[in-house]
């Protein structure tokens, strides 16, 4: 009897491989070959990803909201997710701020190192101005703007606007519940069956997962190290502890607040929750990307962890939009960093400031790449820190930006896990009534 691997068993080994390799081919000054014969795999398996991304948000969110057959259930499960979400994303930001502020990573960068890492990526910040200067100069209702698209065609067409998607798709869902007719029907039906399609393009992908990861990984210690090991050491030794600290904030945000909601709000225990997720969680991890990782995602939840497919399609997409908390946290702790790497003060109105900041930038993330450090401008900006500063945090951001994408998914997951139990509980409760 042949024995078939779990998958997340499969992308794991894939992970580790990725890493030896990559080490191995920067010892040895093996970085051009990777960058031309490895790294495109991994390249190609995220694209394939990204290339179902939307047309799945879209086709499962109408499935999902026209199965509701009810538009007040669309609205109680709508202000339930949104809430929830907010609420974790505060818990996130406090927790930031909380071991940020106790262990003082800033205090332990040498003056010298903090000048010659912001002369080391100078540069680059320069190349991000005029973004950085679109992001500072938007209006503090542009991202409500922001979410309803002029052409739903340009929308799908750029995974970035996936929350201008969710809001059409939900507009397309609700007028399917509001126009019950057969031609209405018709239209239910074929985006049904083009939801089942793009399902079964997800399973055929994960097929290749394993060596996409592998790729992912080896190209992205190559990209940071070039042909010398040195280099990752260097920047490690010298942002190592900022590193920590913002590793020990998300895994603390795992425990206290993903963990909590999943062992005494839902039917699952921690071991089935995070055995049924790992392949999302990896994924995420090695792509850096919530959007290429949301059909896993959705895939999990449904099949590993059986939440129903309208839960699963309404409150992960929107997650993957607004339920930024790895990100936010983040961006509290880079920002005390920062302030404390230059000599300053932050009181503790500035701080609540950087709760209030932090939260609206998770939600409003600008339609830009690499939108979670431009967001970090506004959340410096508010509290008095040069943007500048960043060019402290540059060289590890890629490092922590996987970490902080797989605490992104986990958190939507623990909220979907969480609204799909509360909704049966609801059912149940009417039904015996």
């Amino acid at each position: 009897m042949k024995i078939k691997m779990q998958l997340h068993w499969q992308i794991l080994i894939g992970l580790l491989a990725g890493a030896v390799f990559g080490i191995f081919a920067a010892v040895y000054q093996l970085s051009s070959f990777t960058h031309d014969w490895i790294a495109p795999f991994g390249t190609l398996f995220v694209n394939l990803l990204k290339l179902i991304a939307m047309p799945l948000v879209f086709a499962s969110l109408v499935t999902g909201v026209a199965s509701l057959s009810d538009v007040s259930k669309l609205s109680r499960m709508g202000g339930k997710t949104i809430g929830i979400y907010m609420l974790t994303t505060i818990f996130a930001i406090t927790i930031g701020l909380v071991v940020v502020n106790m262990l003082q990573p800033g205090n332990s960068i040498p003056p010298e190192v903090s000048a010659d890492l912001q002369a080391s990526y100078q540069g680059e910040i320069e190349g991000r101005t005029e973004t950085i200067e679109q992001v500072k100069n938007r209006g503090p209702l542009q991202p409500m703007v922001d979410i309803v698209p002029q052409n739903i065609v340009a929308a799908l067409s750029e995974n970035i606007r996936m929350l201008q998607v969710v809001f059409f798709a939900l507009f397309f869902g609700v007028c399917l519940i509001l126009a019950p007719n057969e031609n209405t029907r018709n239209v239910k039906s074929l985006i049904q069956g083009m939801n089942d399609i793009i399902i079964k393009m997800v399973d055929l992908i994960m097929y290749v997962a394993p060596i996409g990861v592998f790729a992912l990984i080896a190209g992205t210690i190559t990209a940071i190290a070039g042909d010398n090991i040195q280099t990752v050491l260097s920047l490690l030794s010298s942002l190592g502890f900022y590193t920590l600290v913002v590793i020990l904030g998300l895994i603390l945000h795992v425990l206290l607040v993903y963990c909590t909601f999943v062992r005494f709000f839902t039917r699952f225990t921690l071991k089935e929750f995070f055995t049924g997720i790992a392949p999302a969680q990896l994924l995420a991890f090695s792509t850096s990307s919530s959007a290429a990782t949301l059909p896993v995602t959705m895939e999990c939840v449904e099949d590993n962890l059986g939440v129903k497919p309208e839960v699963a399609s309404f409150v992960l997409p929107l997650g993957a939009t607004i339920n930024l908390d790895g990100t936010a946290l983040y961006q509290a702790v880079a920002t005390v960093f920062i302030a404390q790497a230059l000599g300053m003060d932050l009181n503790l109105a500035a701080q609540l400031t950087i709760v209030l900041t932090a939260l609206l930038a998770s939600i409003g993330t600008a339609p830009v790449p690499a939108a979670g450090i431009i967001m970090l401008v506004i959340v410096l900006e508010s509290v008095g820190v040069p943007s500048s500063g960043i060019a402290l945090i540059l060289g590890v951001d890629r490092i922590l930006d996987m970490v902080r994408t797989a605490t992104n998914v986990t958190g939507d997951c623990a909220v979907t896990v969480l609204v799909d139990s509360a909704e049966r509980k609801l059912v149940a409760k009417e039904a015996a009534a």
